[in-house]
């Protein structure tokens, strides 16, 4: 027997949601240390006057199981936009029902409504699990490019920089 599901758009009462998501999510990546956003932070991103990210929940009888947290990014030789999923989450008990399936086909559709040229996002190399999950549908990993990421004290130092 097939579960329904019913996913949604966040709206300002899901962010206890959104964040639970994210401290699990985190916590399973072991990195629940590193979560240092609060639900004001994302209420002021995903419903503040001018949202640069969104999210859509999972529902199953009334409940949130799930939830996926995209943004669009912008590809110079496409020539399009596209999108950027930075998390999706399916809390364990629902893990196998389809949940995870039907956000990432939502997120499909999602990204063909708004013309996108690319769908994309990261995996931990050791989340075999999810890297499974992905291939599932098609997808490859983009072995030729490097992540970079630059944050705290560097991030300040480059910005103060004058040369």
């Amino acid at each position: 027997m097939k579960t329904a599901f019913e996913i949604l758009p966040a709206v300002s009462k899901d962010a206890p949601h959104i964040m639970r998501f994210i401290r699990e999510l985190a916590e399973y990546e072991h990195a629940l240390d590193a979560v240092a956003a609060t639900e004001h932070d994302l209420s002021q991103a995903l419903f503040g006057a001018s949202p640069k990210v969104w999210a859509d929940i999972c529902w199953s009888g009334g409940e949130p199981i799930g939830f996926a947290l995209y943004f669009f990014n912008f590809s110079t030789w496409v020539g399009r936009h596209g999108l950027f999923l930075e998390d999706l989450y399916v809390t364990p008990k629902h893990r196998g029902s389809g949940a995870g399936k039907a956000l990432f086909r939502h997120l499909a559709r999602v990204a063909l409504a708004h013309n996108c040229g690319r769908f994309e996002w990261n995996v931990l190399d050791w989340n075999q699990p999810a890297i499974d999950f992905y291939e599932s549908f098609g997808a490859s990993a983009q072995s030729e490019w490097v992540g970079y990421r630059l944050d705290g004290t560097a991030l300040q130092a480059l910005a103060r920089a004058t040369e």
